[in-house]
């Protein structure tokens, strides 16, 4: 038997008398839209009837063995097998009627956010309420440079394969702005749609305002480490238009002297990560061991392939510039990667390779800081060092002959090459 196509998870703990509105209500939604779908309670331990009135009323019940808002969630998507799923409050602020229009804009984005704060959406909320909502997703969006305005709301759609896997350690209300940052992170597309967000029916909000802005806190500072961290599927991208002065001109600068310097295509970018260069290069073919950087990128760049620089799946002598820029210090066989990228160049063609050169005191300075102010960045990764004479007889080595050499910042090193017959 073929099982459902959508599931609606909805965390409770004694809603009883909103859930016996909700129900039925978003039960008619569902069957209006003529696919296969279920309801999936995660009750959290509720003393009113809420189980009862759930299963009453059709839905699944299941209790969360995990404490918190984030914790019936988790329970919600372990117990369904659907492809999509949405989530939604069981207090009656999120009105079932919206899942039409999450689900007619599901390919649009693996992560939907029935949004409060963008053009046309709004929200019935207490003035305090509002103001506190707004500073948080405010506070979210500057501190994380994310293109978003409501963070915090738990209406949404999400495609499974976004979210499955994903293991926020917020258990509280926070676990909605580690689950997006994470889902962001892994190279995921988020849109807001926009949303009327009504007050709750009966009963008291269960959030706690002390609680719930230490948790909000705490995950802050958790969330701007990954957001900084080349774990981040646009790290690169940012990096170019980044506050840090000094990481804008690195990158600005390297982008330069590379775009400058092509001159043959077909042109491929070996660990071309989320950066500006392959994107700037409209027919160069980019190719990342990462895939949450690839799956960023598929939206700015048609032409990208999940390999490894010492197995590229190109023909021998059919690239006229190849680009390995900041990637031989971060693998412990660059000779290999050299080797391929002799390979797969055709006689006369151009590689362009940057690296620290660690042959510079200064550079082993900017590493340090850049690894104090950005713990999760690059620096920890750099575990093959060059300097220029190394780098300079690897390549002779692998056949090639030196052209130019230009540096970033006195200590990048970015070598262009020509492949001898």
């Amino acid at each position: 038997m073929k099982g459902p196509e959508l599931a609606v998870v909805i965390p409770a703990w004694n809603e009883r008398d909103n859930l016996e509105l909700l129900l039925p209500a978003l039960r008619e939604v569902l069957e209006d839209l003529g696919v296969a779908s279920e309801i999936v309670v995660a009750d959290g331990g509720s003393r009113d009837g809420t189980r009862e009135a759930a299963a009453r009323r059709g839905a699944r019940v299941v209790v969360q063995t995990e404490r918190g808002y984030g914790g019936a969630l988790l329970a919600g998507f372990a117990a369904t097998t659907a492809p999509w799923i949405v989530t939604m409050d069981a207090d009656l602020s999120h009105r079932p009627v919206f899942v039409h229009e999450l689900w007619k804009r599901r390919h649009e984005a693996e992560v939907l956010i029935a949004s409060r704060y963008v053009d046309g959406g709004r929200a019935e909320m207490d003035a305090l309420r509002r103001l506190l909502s707004h500073v948080l997703n405010r506070t979210y969006a500057r501190a994380l440079a994310l293109p978003l305005s409501d963070l915090s709301s738990g209406f949404r759609m999400y495609r499974r394969e976004a979210v499955v896997g994903i293991r926020p350690e917020a258990r509280d209300f926070d676990f909605l702005e580690e689950l997006l940052v994470r889902a962001h992170a892994e190279g995921r597309r988020v849109i807001e749609v926009p949303f009327h967000y009504m007050a709750r029916g009966s009963g008291r909000s269960h959030a706690r305002l002390v609680k719930f802005g230490w948790a909000l806190a705490r995950t802050l500072v958790r969330m701007w480490r990954l957001r900084n961290s080349v774990d981040a599927a646009d790290y690169d991208w940012r990096a170019f238009d980044s506050p840090i002065w000094l990481q804008r001109y690195w990158q600005r600068a390297r982008h330069r002297i590379v775009c400058g310097w092509i001159d043959a295509e077909p042109v491929v970018d070996v660990g071309c990560g989320s950066s500006r260069i392959v994107v700037d290069l409209a027919k160069a073919l980019g190719i990342d061991i990462r895939l949450n950087k690839l799956r960023w990128l598929r939206a700015r760049h048609e032409r990208l392939t999940l390999a490894s620089g010492d197995g590229l799946p190109l023909r021998t002598a059919s690239v006229g510039t190849l680009i390995t820029s900041e990637v031989i210090e971060h693998v412990t066989n660059p000779d290999e990667h050299l080797a391929e990228a002799a390979r797969v160049l055709r006689p006369g063609g151009t590689i362009i390779a940057g690296t620290p050169d660690y042959g510079r005191p200064l550079w082993s300075v900017i590493e340090w800081v850049y690894g104090k102010v950005l713990p999760g960045a690059y620096a920890h990764e750099h575990v093959t060092h060059f300097t220029r004479a190394s780098l300079h007889a690897s390549l002779v080595r692998h056949g090639f002959d030196v052209l130019e050499v230009r540096y970033v910042g006195g200590c990048e090193m970015i070598f262009r090459a020509r492949r001898r017959s």
